[in-house]
C-alpha cells in the first residue's frame, strides 16, 4: 500500500478538456456516411463495436458535430438508459454521438487516457455513479451537469502509463484472439461457398455438370432432401438428475460458432445435444439476428448437455458436423428458416416441416472428408482461443482493482 500514498483524490474536470454530451434527437437515417454512434456500440468489457452500425448522410453531418466531433482517443461514454459502458475511439473514426452518448476529451498531461477507461471499471467508480445516477420515470442517468465534480482518484502520470501498458498488454492479446477467431470462421465458410455453393471444389475444371432437380450440379454428386442429410433434433437422453451444462438464448452469438457463458442446471427439460451438433435459434428475432453456435465444448463424445427449447439441434447424417455448421449459417437455408415463421408477433417460430421441400447437392464422401479436414482444425483452434481469452480476462480482471486502487506496486504486477 505504500505506492498508493501518491495517489491523489481529484474532481473529474481536472483531467480534461471538454465534456460533451450528442444531439437529444435522432438524424434521418441514410444508407452511408460517417457513423452515429449509439449505445448498442459501446460494449460492457470496454470496446468499441462497429459490426452493425447506423449512418448519418453527409449532409447533416456538419451540424451534428457543432458541438463537438469525436476525435482519436476521446473517451465516450453512455449516461442514460443503458449506464457504465465505455470505449476509446481509436484512429480513422468518422463519426459523431448518437443520444445518451457523452464525450471527454482528457488533458493528455494530467491523465492517461487508457487509465480512466480502466478507472471507470472499479468498484469505486462504480460506487460513484450509483450515488449520483439519477432514477427516473423510465430510465437512469447520470446529471452531466454535476458530472464534472465526481471524484476520481489517480496517481502519477508515469505510473498511470505503467499500470495501462500493463492491463493493455492484456488486451491486446485478447483483440488479437478475436481477430484470429472471425478469420477463421470466415475462412471456413468461405470455403464451404467455394466448394458446396459455386462447386469450385479441387479438379472441378475435370469434372462436367450434369441436369438435376436443383439444377446444374457436379457430376458424381446427387440431390438429397435436408432432413434425409440433416437429423433435426436427434434423440439424445439427458439424465434428470445432478448438473449438467446448460445452453440458454444468450449464449449463441449473432456471428460467432462460439457458445459462451454456459450454465449448469438439474434437470433435463429443453433441447439436448452433443459434440458436433449446430444449434440454431427458431424464434424472432434471435433467428434473423443469426443467432447458431457448434458445440463442442463437452469433455468428450459421450458427455450430453442441453439447453433453450427455442434450439432446433442439427447433427449430420449423411455430411459432416463442420459442413452442416456452415450449411446452418448460410443464407440460403436461413432465408427458408425465416419465411416458413409463423404465429404471434413477436414470438413467431420456425416451422421445422419447411427442411423437408429444401434439395441440397449432396457431395462425394471423400470431398466432404477433405473439406472436414482442412475446417475441422480451424473449428478447434477458435475454442482453444476463446479459451485463452477467458484466461486472459481472468487475469486481467484479478489485476485491475489492485492496480488501479494502488493494493499492489505495478512491479510486482
Amino acid at each position: 500500500m505504500a505506492g498508493s500514498a501518491k495517489w491523489k483524490t481529484l474532481p473529474i474536470k481536472e483531467l480534461y478538456h471538454g465534456l460533451y454530451d450528442g444531439p437529444h434527437a435522432t438524424p434521418k437515417p441514410s444508407d452511408a456516411g460517417p457513423v452515429l454512434l449509439g449505445i448498442k456500440n459501446v460494449t460492457d468489457d470496454g470496446r468499441l463495436d462497429l459490426t452493425e452500425i447506423r449512418h448519418i448522410a453527409e449532409d447533416d453531418y456538419a451540424s451534428w458535430t457543432r458541438r463537438v466531433e469525436p476525435a482519436t482517443n476521446d473517451l465516450v461514454f453512455t449516461y442514460e438508459a443503458t449506464l457504465n459502458r465505455y470505449a476509446i475511439i481509436p484512429r480513422g473514426f468518422r463519426g459523431c454521438l448518437g443520444r445518451r452518448m457523452a464525450l471527454i476529451r482528457t488533458n493528455p498531461s494530467k491523465v492517461d487516457v487508457r487509465f480512466l477507461l480502466y478507472y471507470f471499471f472499479t468498484d469505486e467508480w462504480r460506487a460513484v455513479i450509483q450515488r449520483n445516477v439519477l432514477t427516473g420515470a423510465t430510465v437512469d442517468r447520470i446529471p452531466l451537469t454535476t458530472f464534472p465534480d465526481f471524484p476520481v482518484r489517480v496517481p502519477p502520470l508515469h505510473v498511470q502509463q505503467t499500470i495501462a501498458d500493463t492491463l493493455s498488454a492484456y488486451d491486446e492479446l485478447i483483440e488479437n484472439s478475436h481477430r484470429r477467431i472471425k478469420i477463421l470462421e470466415s475462412m471456413a465458410r468461405a470455403l464451404y461457398r467455394e466448394w458446396f455453393v459455386h462447386f469450385r471444389f479441387p479438379g472441378h475444371e475435370r469434372n462436367p455438370h450434369v441436369d438435376s432437380k436443383i439444377g446444374q450440379i457436379p457430376l458424381g454428386w446427387a440431390t438429397k432432401r435436408v432432413t434425409d442429410a440433416v437429423q433435426l433434433n436427434p434423440r439424445v437422453t439427458v439424465p434428470r438428475d445432478g448438473e449438467k451444462p446448460f445452453v440458454p438464448m444468450g449464449c449463441l452469438s449473432n456471428d460467432s460458432m462460439l457458445i459462451t457463458d454456459i450454465e449448469s442446471r438439474s434437470g433435463n427439460s429443453g433441447a439436448k445435444f452433443q459434440n458436433g451438433d449446430t444449434l440454431f435459434a427458431r424464434i424472432t428475432p434471435c433467428l434473423e439476428n443469426g443467432k447458431t453456435g457448434y458445440v463442442q465444448f463437452l469433455p468428450d463424445e459421450g458427455a450430453v448437455a442441453f439447453g433453450s427449447t427455442e434450439f432446433i439441434v442439427l447433427r449430420s447424417a449423411s455430411l459432416t458436423p463442420e459442413y452442416v455448421y456452415c450449411l446452418a449459417r448460410s443464407d440460403e437455408f436461413r432465408s427458408v428458416a425465416i419465411k416458413s415463421m409463423s404465429g404471434a408477433t413477436g414470438r413467431q417460430r420456425v416451422q421445422e416441416r419447411c427442411f423437408d421441400e429444401v434439395i441440397i447437392a449432396q457431395p462425394p464422401r471423400s470431398l466432404l472428408d477433405t473439406f472436414s479436414g482442412i475446417v475441422s482444425p480451424s473449428f478447434r483452434l477458435i475454442y482453444q482461443l476463446h479459451l485463452q481469452i477467458q484466461n486472459l480476462r481472468r487475469t486481467r480482471d484479478l489485476l485491475l482493482p489492485r492496480l488501479l486502487s494502488g493494493q499492489i506496486e505495478v512491479e510486482a504486477a
